[in-house]
């Protein structure tokens, strides 16, 4: 059967193309977002101490940017503390800059009024976070554990030492800022592995 020039011109062009090399078939878990996020917001929520923490991704090890926590008084209504979690947090991503923040992920609470609370404090703390055109996701806290400590039963203390130790810094910081920079290293050392699981998006 005969070929046209055409065709056999086109079989040619064929013939000089380079192959195409062979695709990963899991690729690293940062591939798959749309960019790799270096400058990281962790947040711990919670109605009368959320804590907070900004990380820049570097070598050879990360630098911290901010962290602390947002303290509400007992006396304090909780719509006032709500407001309180908001504007600080609004401050401080208008201060670093980050470019996706990591939550804690919820928890099973015994009592049915504490679970309500916590709800209420997650809930402004991402709305203020989402206002600001971040990605959010969430982790939780077994998983962040045994990122950082490699136990997920760890104890608050613990978190702390190893955030210290990884961060290098001068002291262990707060209880609450210390599991939100928790959260954002362990959100950083999930970019770049090789995962069939992510981080659940919020």
């Amino acid at each position: 059967m005969g070929i046209t020039p055409q065709q056999f011109q086109q079989m040619q062009q064929r013939l000089v193309q380079p192959r195409r090399s062979a695709v990963p078939l899991f690729e690293p878990t940062h591939t798959s977002r749309s960019k790799l996020h270096t400058v990281i917001l962790g947040v711990d929520p919670s109605l009368r101490g959320t804590g907070y923490g900004v990380i820049r991704l570097a070598k050879p090890f990360p630098h911290t940017l901010t962290h602390g926590t947002i303290s509400c008084s007992v006396h304090w209504e909780r719509s006032r503390c709500l407001v309180k979690i908001m504007q600080d947090l609004r401050q401080v991503l208008n201060e670093q800059r980050p470019t996706v923040c990591v939550v804690e992920g919820l928890f099973y609470a015994q009592n049915l009024q504490t679970a309500l609370i916590m709800g209420e404090a997650r809930g402004a703390a991402i709305a203020v976070i989402a206002e600001a055109g971040l990605e959010i996701y969430e982790l939780a806290p077994r998983k962040v554990k045994q990122a950082i400590v490699g136990y997920g039963a760890a104890q608050k203390l613990a978190v702390a030492k190893m955030v210290q130790r990884m961060l290098h810094l001068s002291g262990p910081p707060s209880p609450d800022a210390a599991d939100a920079l928790a959260l954002a290293l362990a959100h950083g050392q999930e970019q770049g592995r090789y995962s069939l699981s992510r981080a659940k998006k919020v």
